[in-house]
């Protein structure tokens, strides 16, 4: 066994705490462990073959160990969730949030913050609130945020000297803090931190403050500032009585965790309580293969890499007890400020919130696992592969330009999510050909006309994230373009437009199905029954049915006008009479008089026949 080699290493090895890295022949990292006392821990390794099945293949593959020493087993659990994060050794737990919901971020690393819909929580300084589900109630909320604070939607640079405010401000939806004489930058600082109580939920905090300030706006006689202050007290008052969520006098703040583990992989479900209510649910998983896997083991990553990025309540409720438990909740205890403890209810209405949370587990399993959900799943991880993407795609949307010589150009916009098409969220355009707005772009100009095929592309999706931005998202993950280069380079310039190129847009062309990117000369070629190519190339021809639908369509509407919309004296109604009677233009060209007469009267059928007798 290849373990064995490293017998004399071993027994030289400290009996200090920190962290072990197993090594395999090409040098890559395959496990990283922790110990309180690094020698002890390692030797139980070379008596572990036959534990089970992944333990058997670590060891078989083990080639090089390396230690680093810690001052504390703390130490030593921080420094190894953070080299399980940046090697991704593929024999450690690793597990993903769930993407489905999205998140709100209030950008207070910026002077003058922002409420934007997110993705994913990331550590760049900001404020984050969420999941939310349904993912509409996120929009919603930061609908809210403007109405009742002020708080900015645009993404200009403030600097104050703004000679007006813009149609925000008189619609009451920005307190225009980029003109410094109606909103100073103290002012907009107590609209953030009114906005950030309103995102964490602390809904009785905020009615205090705003009744404060209604209190005081009224005796210094700012009736109308009293009066906002009062519609958004009433406001957030409704939307706590409204709450239709999970309740208990006696829970307090903590996180509990339901587990479900099987053959495929594993799911972790997270429910947020504050205040006696389940106000969130986190979903991770891993796709692993997990034989002879521990639950302690399992639970131990999960509360290590939940927690990197959050904050921990003063409870954290297991279903079972994870390794280490001492060194975790020394580890969450200094990161919070105060004592963190992790339990395992046996009974009660604390062990009842576990079990529903190992319910909702089981649930996610069988979604997340059945054999067409894994083939999503893994055609989404080969795209990010492949593409180099930052996370799983799992939202793409896809643009499709359909047109016969310039005639009734019309474009589509379908949207996959989780490798299933969201036909709830498809979108077609008329092309105008050169109504879109300024373009500061030579080949994508507003004048442009409609047959030209990189115009049509750069048009829609202008148009398209446009509206993205005024709504606030949700952004995808990856954009889809039915072309080539000359196609995805017009999409780009759209996006660089509106101060969206670091989205990600590929271009898909016929025929060779090849992937073309921003940043590569050279497309990529992928083989003909690799997943992410079957997921591409299903995405596009359901954007093209899409398009050729709809302009099917534009142009029967079309070849109905050139004939019926010009006889003097037909309306819409006698038309649609007509072509109700007869089927079609033809049928009323051949109908006779008297025929004309029983349907529209002798007037309108003497100008229908002296119209058709004029035309060849």
């Amino acid at each position: 066994m290849a373990i064995h080699e490293l017998k004399e290493q071993i027994a030289r090895l400290p009996e200090q705490p920190g962290v072990y890295l197993y090594f395999n022949a090409d040098g890559e990292t395959i496990y990283v462990g922790k110990a309180r006392a690094l020698r002890d821990r390692v030797r139980n390794y070379l008596g572990a073959y036959g534990a089970d099945s992944k333990t058997d293949a670590l060891l078989s593959e083990v080639a090089r160990l390396e230690v680093i020493v810690t001052d504390s087993v703390v130490e030593a659990l921080a420094l190894e969730n953070n080299l399980i994060k940046q090697r991704a050794p593929k024999y450690n737990i690793l597990l993903r949030d769930d993407k489905n919901y999205p998140y709100l971020q209030l950008t207070t690393n910026e002077g003058f913050p922002r409420v934007l819909v997110a993705r994913r929580v990331e550590r760049d300084g900001s404020f984050y609130a969420g999941p939310f589900l349904p993912a509409t109630f996120a929009r919603k909320t930061m609908a809210l945020t403007h109405r009742l604070f002020g708080i900015r939607s645009c993404n200009e640079v403030i600097t104050g000297k703004r000679e007006r405010p813009c149609l925000e401000y008189d619609i009451k939806r920005c307190i225009a803090p980029c003109v410094d004489t109606v909103c100073t930058a103290d002012e907009y600082g107590r609209a953030v931190k009114l906005t950030q109580l309103f995102l964490e939920g602390r809904n009785d905090e905020l009615l205090k403050t705003l009744g404060g300030r209604m209190a005081d706006a009224a005796a210094a006689e700012r009736y109308e500032e009293a009066a906002q202050m009062r519609d958004a007290m009433r406001t957030v008052q409704t939307l706590q009585d409204r709450q239709q969520k999970m309740a208990t006098t006696e829970l307090g703040h903590r996180d509990v965790f339901g587990l479900k583990m099987g053959p495929a992989g594993l799911v972790i479900q997270v429910f947020q309580v504050r205040s006696g209510r389940v106000v969130e649910r986190v979903e991770l998983g891993s796709e692993q293969a997990i034989g002879g896997t521990r639950e302690g083991e399992v639970l131990e990553a999960g509360i290590q890499q939940f927690y990197e990025l959050r904050t921990a309540p003063p409870e954290v409720h297991v279903p079972s007890e994870p390794d280490d438990r001492d060194a975790l909740e020394s580890w969450l205890s200094e990161r919070a400020g105060r004592r963190v403890r992790i339990l395992v209810p046996q009974r009660g209405e604390k062990r009842g919130m576990i079990d529903l949370a190992n319910r909702n587990a089981a649930l996610a399993y069988q979604t997340r696992f059945n054999q067409t959900t894994a083939a999503q799943y893994d055609a989404l991880e080969t795209l990010q592969s492949v593409l180099a993407l930052p996370a799983s795609p799992r939202r793409i949307e896809c643009f499709d330009i359909s047109t016969i010589q310039g005639s009734e150009t019309v474009a589509s916009m379908v949207v996959c999510e989780d490798g299933r098409m969201r036909r709830s969220d498809y979108r077609k355009y008329r092309i105008r050909g050169g109504s879109s707005g300024p373009s500061r772009l030579g080949p994508y100009t507003d004048a442009a006309p409609v047959n030209n095929d990189f115009a049509a592309m750069h048009e829609v999706v202008l148009r398209r994230y446009r509206k993205l931005l005024e709504q606030g998202g949700p952004f995808p993950d990856l954009i889809l373009i039915d072309g080539g280069k000359g196609q995805l380079s017009a999409a780009y310039a759209a996006l660089e437009e509106l101060g969206l190129a670091n989205l990600v847009a590929i271009g898909i062309a016929k025929k060779e199905e090849l992937l073309y990117t921003r940043d590569r000369v050279d497309p990529i070629a992928l083989s003909a029954h690799d997943p992410a190519l079957l997921l591409v190339q299903r995405i596009r021809d359901e954007a093209h049915r899409f398009a050729v639908s709809f302009h099917r369509r534009a142009r029967s509407m079309r070849d109905l006008r050139s004939e019926l919309d010009h006889v003097p004296g037909i309306g819409p109604r006698r038309r649609r009479t007509l072509l109700t009677t007869f089927g079609s233009v033809a049928g009323v060209r051949r109908a006779t008089r008297e025929e004309l007469r029983a349907v529209v009267g002798p007037k309108a059928a003497d100008l229908v026949l002296a119209f058709f007798a004029s035309r060849p």
